[in-house]
């Protein structure tokens, strides 16, 4: 779990909590918001029938400790957000919206049909093929997500997949970058529909476009900077060709 992000007023905004889930260890995110009620004490002890708001970002195989977290700390699941629909990043998905059936499924239009397919989701490789239900909701560039009160803009970032994206939230100053960038490396572009020229693309004109302070929290491994990736990443250097 990491500890909560201010914003840069130094106001405690919005929490993230990853929890590494998975043989594939993939970051999967509880995005928070404290309750800010009178009344209230927070997150929990609440007074009356108020809960917090909160997203799962990705549900990786295993995701209980997410749902008891969500349940104990007596959070309201708003949406399950996914960054793109690999099986890592989608396996735990049923289990996720069948403790929690009020929450919105998110996905980028480009991969609304991954989730019922496994060759698409690339489950169908790995010997278990998983399927979940459709998304009821489709996002594109652009679009803005909005969780108590901290916006979070829609980065179409792809390469590693064609419907990947981040998530990026100026007032928090948080990128979640999904398996675009990590801290010193880049996603695989080996699978079907990948493209490492698209992917340093999206990069290049999507991420490294935030400002150099900004925390990157990836789809594994540990969290970056916006600047560091710039000074010292060996797959994508900001101004090269």
């Amino acid at each position: 779990m990491r500890d909560p992000v201010a914003n840069q007023t130094g106001e405690t905004t919005t929490r993230l909590r990853r929890f590494t889930l998975g043989p594939y260890q993939t970051n999967c995110y509880i995005v928070e918001v404290p309750n800010q009620l009178p009344g209230t004490t927070g997150v929990s002890g609440l007074t009356g029938s108020a809960r917090a708001p909160c997203w799962v970002v990705d549900a990786s195989f295993g995701p209980e400790p997410m749902i008891r977290h969500i349940r104990e700390a007596g959070l309201e699941l708003k949406a399950l957000v996914l960054t793109h629909c690999h099986v890592d990043h989608i396996a735990g998905v049923e289990a996720v919206l069948k403790a929690f059936p009020g929450a919105e499924l998110v996905v980028h239009e480009a991969e609304r049909g991954w989730l019922t397919d496994p060759e698409l989701n690339l489950s169908a490789f790995t010997g278990f093929p998983v399927t979940t239900r459709p998304a009821n909701r489709v996002v594109r560039e652009e679009d803005v997500l909005e969780l108590g009160g901290a916006k979070w803009r829609v980065l179409h970032v792809p390469g590693h997949s064609p419907g990947s994206m981040g998530l990026y939230s100026e007032s928090e100053g948080v990128a979640i970058s999904g398996d675009a960038l990590f801290a010193g490396s880049i996603g695989r572009t080996d699978f079907p529909g990948c493209s490492f020229e698209q992917l340093e693309r999206s990069i290049r004109n999507k991420l490294y476009a935030l400002p150099d302070a900004t925390r990157v929290l990836p789809g594994h491994g540990a969290e970056t900077t916006i600047g560091r990736e710039k000074r010292s990443n060996p797959f994508v250097k900001a101004g090269s060709s």
